[in-house]
């Protein structure tokens, strides 16, 4: 068949696509605007900003010999980065539409759990909305609500909970209710008997695991499948909670999609289990257990390396901003003078006190660079030119300074390599 996939760099996407993709489906992969195309797990790649695609146009010239489509597009809070209403109601809206004026009868959807049962957050009330317009189409609909997705890749709530694991005091949030975390090869395995046109349809399925876990006992099966002792916990405040909650707020409008937010908090009181029997019964599929899944596959070093860099992240990229913005705030105000100082000593003259001040503002337009997540890579590269520069014309016009004794020019290499490192973890997904 031919299967045009939405959200297919996502976590459950990317997966959906990969398994079709190897039962010799011929995939349309539709990603995000200058995201990463699938080589290997699709036979096409289109870009489409699924919030903006408000028209059946849009998709028109995308659903053409289009046997089926899976729409995995999903965002968890407003940002500069992300329209849940769009993403979730109107683009979602605009592809079903499209899908039935085509006779594109078969289309598998993705929604979450128990959204039907509680809408605590914009998230749920969308999702839920989206689902309302799919089963109003006169469609071969099937309406997929998974738990917490948890497999090999990771992304949001499945990357936190690895990172949780690697710590060695892990903090307890209060007012969680449990999870039955499903398995990314289950999901997987659903999209790919429900694609069929014999396949069951206008149907409503809750996709969850057999077991019902807290999150500490997650984090806790990951830190031993790590191979590591049992860490030491200690329960959060409901003020350094709702702090930590702020702060990817904020986070978050700077276009980072950190997975703590307010949204995330609201979701998690409400939990993350149903009813996996309709599942099982309809589809044959036995859901595996989270503990049955890490025992199958042990993990390798790159699995600790990720829960152990997965914190460090986020301090790399703060550090490294309040690095350039702190330089040129103080290359501005109480080290102006020595800045000037130094550059009369390179024989600058007059261009002294202008070159401190557009260094100074070089500095601090490149550390807001790293800080904003969509100027991110161009302000890591900008970093990297300025420190080149530091170097060469240090070199060039001041060679002394390889020579004292705190090293400015030494110290600038490790700073150098950590904007590579920087450059090499940026991406979430």
């Amino acid at each position: 068949m031919k299967v045009l996939v939405t959200g297919a760099t996502g976590l459950i996407g990317c997966a959906v696509c990969a398994r079709l993709s190897a039962e010799g489906h011929q995939v349309t992969a539709v990603v995000r605007p200058g995201s990463r195309p699938l080589a290997m797990a699709a036979a096409r790649v289109v870009e489409v900003d699924m919030a903006r695609a408000a028209g059946t146009q849009v998709w028109a010239e995308h659903l053409r010999g289009i046997d089926a489509v899976v729409n995995c597009v999903g965002a968890l809070q407003d940002s500069v980065r992300e329209d849940i209403e769009g993403v979730h109601v109107t683009g979602a809206a605009a592809l079903f539409r499209a899908c039935e004026k085509l006779s594109v009868r078969r289309v598998i959807h993705f929604s979450a759990i128990g959204v039907d049962r509680a809408q605590p957050s914009a998230f749920s009330t969308t999702k839920l909305e989206g689902d309302r317009l799919l089963m109003e189409r006169d469609l071969d609909w099937v309406i997929l609500r998974p738990s917490v997705v948890l497999g090999r890749s990771v992304f949001g709530a499945s990357a936190l909970m690895r990172g949780l694991a690697a710590l060695p005091i892990a903090p307890r949030m209060g007012r969680t209710a449990p999870l039955q975390v499903v398995q990314l090869d289950d999901v997987a395995a659903t999209v790919a008997f429900f694609i069929k046109p014999t396949a069951p349809s206008q149907v409503v399925l809750e996709l969850a695991g057999p077991d019902r876990l807290t999150m500490d006992e997650v984090v806790a099966q990951y830190r031993r499948w790590y191979g590591w002792r049992p860490a030491r916990s200690i329960t959060l405040p409901d003020w350094a909670a709702r702090l930590l909650y702020s702060t990817g707020d904020l986070v978050g409008m700077l276009g980072w999609r950190p997975p703590m937010r307010s949204t995330a908090r609201k979701e998690i009181e409400r939990g993350a289990i149903g009813n996996p029997r309709p599942w099982r019964a309809m589809t044959g599929i036995v859901p595996e257990s989270l503990s049955a899944a890490l025992a199958r596959e042990p993990a390798g070093v790159q699995d600790r390396w990720f829960a152990n860099l997965y914190f460090l992240k986020p301090v790399i990229f703060i550090v490294l901003s309040a690095f350039w913005i702190g330089t040129g705030i103080i290359s501005l105000t109480v080290g102006y003078r020595e800045g000037v100082e130094l550059m009369l000593r390179t024989g600058a003259g007059a261009l002294s006190g202008p070159g401190v001040i557009a260094g100074a503002i070089a500095d601090i337009l490149v550390g807001m660079a790293i800080a904003y997540r969509p100027t991110t890579r161009q302000g890591l590269y900008g970093a990297i030119a300025l420190s080149a520069f530091y170097i060469i014309s240090g070199t060039v016009l001041l060679p002394s300074l390889w020579r004292e004794p705190l090293g400015p020019l030494m110290k600038i290499w490790p700073i150098l390599v950590l904007h590579f490192v920087a450059l090499a973890i940026r991406k979430e997904r």
